[in-house]
């Protein structure tokens, strides 16, 4: 997800849940969310519980990236990749997102990265 803050520059959200619960395991708040960001998330949610043997992912930049592939591989996970314009594909993370659009994001006007997180 993306957003603005009031002066204008924007940041972007990664949403972690897992599927099968539709627990939020990581919300991660940054101006840039590059590949080695998400790789650092998922190690962190890695010291508390095990991950999953596949992880769906839409085609962003981050996701598509190499690094993050090799990664996935030499921990034996599978990243499943939705269609392009199929977001009914990863409905649970969909569904999260447009209600913290809602009932955050547009609810609340944020100066600085810190009011984010």
């Amino acid at each position: 997800m993306h957003d603005t803050l009031w002066d204008g520059r924007t940041y972007r959200l990664l949403n972690v849940i897992d599927d099968y619960n539709r627990e939020v395991l990581a919300i991660e708040v940054d101006t840039s969310l590059p590949a080695l960001r998400v790789i650092r998330v998922l190690e962190r949610i890695k010291s508390v519980r095990p991950l999953p043997k596949m992880i769906r992912v839409d085609n962003g930049p981050e996701f598509i990236s190499h690094k993050l592939d090799a990664w996935c591989k030499d921990i034996g996970i599978t990243l499943a990749f939705i269609q392009p314009g199929k977001p009914t594909q990863n409905a649970y993370v969909e569904r999260f997102n447009g209600s913290i659009r809602r009932e955050l994001l547009s609810a609340y006007v944020f100066r600085t990265l810190q009011e984010v997180r």
